[in-house]
């Protein structure tokens, strides 16, 4: 297992995972990961990871809810886990894109976020990828 904590991404980071317009792409199987400690991911923030060579964004709502999808925005590239969140959506810190936390869905057009299952047991965050 290899989990990193990417901390503030540099340039040529992301922007690796591509995926078809309009389709929203929720992992499925796949192998689970502690990534780190709940309190690492303040309410209403987000932490970048890599975890297996995938880079993923965790994020704690302000109800407490964790949600984990792509490390990049599939329009430019951006640093998701930078982005503004509510409990309905996350905003792109680049370029304002909004993202629906229900199915990855933008309202603008871009490309659909992947979406990977994460759950706190124990007080540890994992995530499957």
């Amino acid at each position: 297992m290899s989990v990193t904590h990417t901390g503030i991404p540099g340039p040529g980071m992301f922007g690796t995972q591509e995926q078809a317009p309009g389709v929203a792409v929720p992992v499925t199987g796949g192998t689970s990961h502690v990534v780190g400690r709940v309190e690492e991911v303040p309410p209403g923030e987000g932490r970048a990871f890599v975890v297996d060579g995938v880079q993923v964004a965790v994020f704690r709502l302000r109800d407490g809810s964790l949600h984990a999808t792509q490390a990049a925005c599939p329009h430019a590239g951006g640093p998701l886990a930078d982005g503004q969140t509510d409990l309905a959506v996350l905003v792109c810190p680049l370029h304002l894109y909004t993202f629906r936390w229900t199915d990855g869905t933008s309202p603008g057009g871009a490309a659909p976020l992947r979406q990977y299952p994460v759950h706190e047991e124990s007080g540890q965050l994992v995530v499957t990828v």
